[in-house]
């Protein structure tokens, strides 16, 4: 099968990448430099050349693949509202490309901010549709693009997908750490960070991909839930650096623009996943990589 793989030069694609080729598939990556092509081309990947703010090159990637994995994402939180608005184009034109196909397309949301039915999040719970305070879509645009008979896949990841190379939300958790002098959590710390090992996720993707086409939702979580005193701790640990919790509104000024994603409390199943998948994670725990997997030197 040839996927065709947005983001395939990502920390969360590349892994994509990597699996899909340990698996006999071919794939197509979506590369945005001379940088980006010169990875995948070391890889043995055919790149096209765009981003995903190019309908025409998202299109010939859906035609000239089987599959279709969307992992790419702006990743800009200083203008957060347009990344996600060109994340949902994407998935929108990635979606028509393949009308009538019966082609595997996959769209990457998150576990965060869902509409939980319970104490624990589960597959068939909704995102909260979006709006001004989170502007995320792609769970809509997938299950728009399914309503209107092109069975889209979601898979949904947890705030920390961890792994060597991570350059997500736990380097940045440490950037503030360093710069504030101390790692923090907010009153007692005990709101639930859901997580997985970037190897876990990157074999899940191909699990779904090879299923077929779906209008499935998946939850690529290993950890139900890390808490959030713990992460701090280890961050703590690393730099040399006391830890101390905060009041929400102390919080606030400390994480800044974070602290809506400092203060996430979803303790997230991944059941139905592993049932439907045969998925079995087994990779490093999040605590464990933040020790070990190089964050400290990694991070500036």
């Amino acid at each position: 099968m040839k996927v065709f793989v947005t983001g395939a030069t990502g920390f969360v694609g590349a892994a994509v990448v990597k699996e899909l080729l340990a698996h006999g598939h071919q794939v197509l990556g979506l590369a945005r430099s001379d940088r980006s092509e010169e990875e995948l081309k070391k890889l043995g990947v055919k790149a096209i050349r765009g981003n995903l703010e190019a309908p025409e090159t998202l299109r010939d990637g859906g035609r000239l693949s089987d599959a279709i994995i969307h992992a790419g994402f702006v990743h800009d939180f200083s203008r957060f509202a347009q990344a996600c608005a060109i994340d949902r184009a994407a998935i929108e034109t990635l979606g028509t490309a393949i009308e009538n196909t019966e082609k595997p397309l996959i769209v990457t949301a998150g576990v965060a901010f869902l509409n939980t039915a319970g104490s624990v999040a589960v597959e068939t719970d909704p995102a909260f549709p979006p709006s001004d305070d989170y502007p995320r879509a792609s769970d809509a645009a997938a299950r728009t693009l399914s309503a209107c008979g092109i069975p889209t896949c979601i898979m949904r990841l947890p705030p920390s997908v961890h792994g060597t190379g991570d350059h997500g939300f736990v380097p940045m958790l440490i950037d503030i750490a360093r710069q504030k002098g101390f790692s923090a959590y907010i009153e007692d710390g005990e709101n639930l960070w859901p997580a997985v090992h970037v190897h876990d996720a990157a074999r899940a993707y191909r699990l779904a991909v090879e299923l077929g086409p779906s209008a499935e939702t998946y939850h690529a979580v290993a950890e139900r839930g890390v808490p959030f005193r713990k992460l701090a701790e280890a961050i703590a640990t690393g730099l040399n650096v006391p830890c101390q919790p905060l009041s929400v509104e102390k919080a606030r000024e400390h994480f800044d623009w974070f602290y809506d994603f400092a203060s996430i409390d979803q303790p997230t199943s991944s059941e139905r996943t592993q049932t439907v998948l045969g998925w079995s994670p087994d990779g490093a725990d999040l605590l464990t990589d933040i020790r070990d997997a190089g964050y400290f030197a990694n991070t500036h």
